[in-house]
């Protein structure tokens, strides 16, 4: 079991964090918003948070997922940042959504980073162009990281908003060529095992909760064990990668990895734990779990 935090990132920053809330700056903006996992006292004052945030999110009282923003006078929505690390750069919108999301999840930053390397190494290896399957895949920071790295990249979600946004990020990233498939992620792969394709990776991040664009209703404890079944039959078993991410408070990475054990069997160059940022005060902010895989040893991943 690992816990991974990605490396420095100049654009991101955790403040602090404690009493269910998180204190964040992406770029020039520092935001205030609820995070569950934060059950810690704060290490600054509210005063200090009151003075340094320039958003703040507040839940409606209707609804346990909705809310709207307390925004400072001047501060632009959306606002832009990027992410430069080796070979990668890549620039995302960012905007206040009635959800608390803002369009990026920082801790994603190292899984990025993984898929880069694997497909380099698959591209210096293999006789094709690598084939990526991205689902649940949102505004698609990990789409963007595989098509720069050369893959071909099919990016499923089932929110059509979000696959716009997720295009825009595309072209103000300066890359092309992204197959968007506006889905249910589970009738999607269903689909793509009965025509026998296969793909060289394969990204997830399901939600705890979720609507397919007819209605679908998905719900992790129910439906990850086949969806995960459909994409052991997806995977390429020569040259591939696999990752999984689940940010679930009933999910532990105990439980992952036996779930991925029982499906994939034994797979090559495994990693999985807990994916974490540290805030100022080095409080260990957990922020999911995950799984990955590779069918080239994780140490000769080649340099971005």
């Amino acid at each position: 079991m690992q816990l991974i935090t990605p490396v420095a990132w100049p654009e991101y920053e955790l403040i602090d964090s404690g009493q269910f809330q998180k204190l964040e700056r992406f770029g020039e903006y520092v935001l205030s918003r609820p995070e569950p996992q934060a059950i810690w006292d704060k290490s600054l004052s509210d005063r200090e948070w009151e003075q340094t945030a320039h958003a703040t999110f507040r839940r409606d009282r209707q609804s346990p997922e909705r809310g709207d923003w307390q925004v400072a006078p001047g501060m632009r929505d959306p606002w832009f940042v990027t992410f430069r690390q080796g070979g990668l750069n890549l620039k995302f919108k960012l905007a206040l959504t009635t959800f608390k999301h803002v369009g990026l999840f920082p801790e994603q930053a190292d899984n990025w980073a993984f898929i880069h390397d694997k497909i380099n190494a698959l591209n210096a290896t293999g006789p094709s162009r690598p084939k990526v399957l991205n689902l649940f895949a949102y505004t698609g920071g990990a789409s963007l990281a595989a098509r720069q790295a050369g893959a071909d990249v099919t990016h499923v979600d089932a929110v059509k908003p979000v696959i716009s946004w997720a295009r825009e990020n595309m072209d103000y990233s300066g890359l092309d060529n992204i197959r968007w498939v506006v889905e249910d992620a589970v009738k999607f792969v269903r689909r793509e095992v009965r025509r026998g394709n296969q793909y060289q990776g394969i990204i997830l991040d399901p939600p705890a909760y979720g609507r397919g664009p007819d209605g679908e209703k998905w719900v992790l404890e129910e439906h990850l064990t086949d969806l995960l079944k459909s994409c052991a039959d997806l995977l390429d078993r020569r040259d591939f990668f696999f990752i999984i991410n689940l940010y679930s408070l009933g999910f532990s990475s105990l439980l992952l990895d036996n779930l991925m054990n029982q499906i994939f069997g034994s797979v090559p160059n495994a990693e999985w734990g807990e994916l974490f940022m540290a805030d100022q005060a080095r409080k260990r902010l957990p922020l999911g779990v995950f799984y990955r895989f590779a069918s080239v040893p994780l140490e000769q991943r080649a340099n971005v």
